[in-house]
């Protein structure tokens, strides 16, 4: 994992954002607020615009902000986000009307587990970006990696979940079942015939799986 000096010393080289973005981060920091680490945040808007997907889907949006990261990377993408909580699926509504992107991001209310259906008619998609409930990421993958095109990228984050995948045996009671989850979670990446994947050890962890098949 990449030390906090180091970090704070790549956050200090990033190219200007706007100023709605970095009040976004300093809400998330002030209200604890999971949003993306600004490392892998940068490392992922690298890769996808390698990629330059058209379609992105999020699982959880929280404030909007990978969101509206992406949507601004990527200007010729649309992004369709889900989020469960209604007082911050408001806040990401006002975010990104903020932006100026409430035309290529669309945020669906509701539990990302019952709304395959309408997001399935919003697809297919390009990439899909997993940011949510850490012990639930086996079944978002099983529930909308179909609707991935061939070629197309899943990045998943928290993946490392503070180095606690590589211990032995997890001493914090509360965290073992997710670690477990995680751990069976990578693993699958890993070995599944169909994904290239990659686990980078920045922030918290992010996988990188291109789906090949």
């Amino acid at each position: 994992m990449v030390s906090t000096e180091i970090q704070e010393y790549i956050v200090q080289l990033r190219k200007p954002l706007p100023s709605y973005v970095t009040e976004m981060e300093l809400y998330a920091k002030e209200h604890h607020v999971p949003i993306m680490d600004p490392v892998s945040m940068e490392a992922m808007l690298n890769i996808l615009q390698l990629k330059k997907p058209k379609r992105i889907l999020e699982i959880g949006t929280a404030i909007g902000y990978s969101a509206i990261r992406m949507a601004l990377s990527l200007p010729e993408c649309e992004i369709i986000t889900i989020e469960r909580d209604e007082e911050r699926f408001q806040f990401a509504k006002q975010n990104i009307h903020k932006a100026g992107l409430t035309a290529r991001i669309k945020v669906i209310e509701g539990d990302a587990l019952e709304a395959a259906e309408e997001v399935k008619y919003e697809g297919p998609y390009d990439a899909l970006f997993i940011d949510a409930a850490k012990g639930q990421y086996m079944r978002f993958h099983d529930t909308y990696a179909e609707h991935v095109q061939s070629g197309g990228i899943i990045i998943s984050d928290n993946v490392l979940f503070r180095g606690l995948v590589a211990e032995e045996e997890v001493v914090e009671k509360r965290f073992r079942s997710m670690v477990k989850k995680l751990k069976q979670y990578n693993k699958f990446l890993m070995e599944h015939p169909d994904y290239s994947t990659t686990i980078y050890p920045i922030g918290d962890g992010i996988a990188v799986s291109i789906k090949e098949k």
